[in-house]
């Protein structure tokens, strides 16, 4: 059975452009794999606990750090609930906005959260970093009001996708996907409508893919 995590990293419901992309996604899968096992998360919903000190040392004691004391194992012990239902999961869909050019907090909060040695990532001094995250896939959908490829930075950089497609490939997922509604504040009613259903389209594509 095919499962699926459904990461929403826009507050705003049912008005986030990026969820209905999202959703056009989700509703093409479950016509590919009707048997599958969704999981969706709201970040904003999420409760997820800060990344503080007691986190960082749950981490870095992977590195041969002084050992956990008792309130950082029980620390640790939650960022691996937290990596195990992401883990969980075969495939990956990612709604988000662009927030100030880049992936909204809660979503870079996530990430930090399930970013850990020996779960999602090892070390080797002479290999450096290696992915232990395998045979699975990734869809990010992606919104941005004014940014457009081939404008000038005065219209903005998109800092949202390499860095997730980056953070994908170093836990060890390749298989990735990125779709992408444009300048929604920059075109035309008559464009902005049909940019907007090719996004749809390019999302349900993915979906299948």
């Amino acid at each position: 059975m095919k499962k699926l995590l459904y990461i929403k990293a826009s507050p705003r419901a049912e008005k986030s452009v990026s969820l209905q992309l999202g959703d056009a996604y989700l509703a093409a899968y479950k016509q590919k794999y009707p048997d599958a096992h969704i999981d969706e998360i709201d970040l904003w919903e999420a409760n997820l606990p800060e990344f503080d000190g007691d986190s960082a040392a749950a981490k870095v004691s992977f590195f041969g750090e002084p050992a956990m004391n008792e309130k950082q194992k029980t620390v640790y012990e939650e960022l691996v609930a937290i990596f195990n239902r992401f883990n969980a999961a075969d495939d990956y869909l990612i709604a988000t906005p662009m927030w100030n050019f880049g992936m909204p907090y809660k979503l870079k909060q996530y990430i930090d959260l399930l970013s850990m040695p020996g779960t999602l990532f090892g070390f080797e001094p002479s290999k450096g970093y290696i992915g232990l995250l395998n045979n699975k896939r990734a869809t990010i959908v992606s919104t941005a009001a004014i940014y457009m490829p081939g404008l000038s930075k005065a219209y903005g950089t998109d800092h949202t996708t390499p860095p997730l497609v980056d953070w994908l490939n170093f836990a060890g997922i390749d298989d990735v996907t990125s779709v992408w509604f444009y300048g929604s504040k920059m075109r035309s009613e008559e464009d902005t409508k049909s940019a907007f259903e090719q996004a749809l389209a390019d999302a349900r594509k993915a979906a299948l893919g």
